[in-house]
């Protein structure tokens, strides 16, 4: 059985295959929100060659993708799950309003708690994940599995985005983690705020939620970075212990799985 999992994000799309929980291939490729039904399924095809899938899960975080998503998920002819409002992922949702959270941030909850929140005699402990991507993600998961909520913060390449289009004399520049916090030209100093200044950002965000987690639970998290830029980003935040930066496809796996179990 191989199965396809498909991250929509907003800046970047990942899929992945997988054998059981084994990951076979992974692509990261540039989200085209406009993208057709047909276009979809040609990208499909090209990433995927001679593999004949036995099952698709996708979750979306482009609305306006969503009708092309439906429409080519409608004419496959094996098992399909659309994570969204109504399908049961297993994970429940402990916040003011549930149809607010973002599919992709209840499957990557799902996957925190089954890779890093599960101990080895069978009891759970609590998970902060940090998701670099468009957006930054602080999330909270307890220690059953629960989604507890989070931050949202603007992501490093939003930011840098912002600043070279914005600032008349500052300009692109290559996201890097630089050698000293002290920039002593421009591209260093824009390297330094950017890269050290959002790991200062997060491990800030983590020590508070961290905090709320061990008067609640009793017991500190696990952090795990995960996203796209997950790898610049990890070392440089002293409270990240753990990394996967697929981690939300990894969810979407064990979502299809449930869903085909029951």
């Amino acid at each position: 059985m191989t199965l396809l999992t498909v991250d929509v994000g907003n800046s970047q799309t990942v899929l992945a295959t997988f054998d059981g929980p084994r990951r076979l291939d992974c692509w990261r490729v540039t989200t085209a929100p406009r993208a057709t039904a047909d276009e979809l399924r040609m990208l499909w095809r090209g990433l995927l060659r001679d593999t004949t899938v036995t099952g698709v899960a996708v979750c979306s975080a482009v609305p306006a993708l969503l009708p092309a998503l439906r429409q080519l998920l409608d004419s496959l002819e094996v098992p399909v799950v659309l994570i969204g409002p109504g399908v049961r992922t297993g994970v429940p949702l402990h916040v003011d309003n549930p149809r607010e959270v973002g599919a992709d941030r209840v499957v990557t909850a799902l996957a925190a708690h089954e890779m890093f929140g599960r101990r080895p005699d069978g009891s759970g402990r609590p998970v902060v994940v940090v998701d670099f991507g468009t957006s930054t993600n602080v999330d909270a998961v307890g220690p059953d599995g629960q989604f507890l909520g989070g931050a949202l913060a603007p992501g490093v390449e939003v930011s840098h985005d912002a600043l070279a289009s914005r600032a008349a004399q500052l300009r692109s520049v290559e996201l890097a983690v630089p050698a000293h916090a002290i920039g002593k030209n421009t591209v260093a100093a824009l390297q330094s705020g950017l890269v050290l200044g959002f790991a200062g950002l997060v491990d800030g965000l983590v020590g508070r939620i961290a905090a709320e987690l061990v008067a609640q639970f009793g017991t500190a998290p696990v952090v795990v970075a995960t996203g796209g830029l997950a790898p610049l980003m990890a070392d440089s935040c002293r409270t990240i212990s753990e990394r996967e930066p697929d981690l939300t496809v990894h969810g979407l796996r064990l979502a299809f799985e449930r869903q085909h179990t029951r």
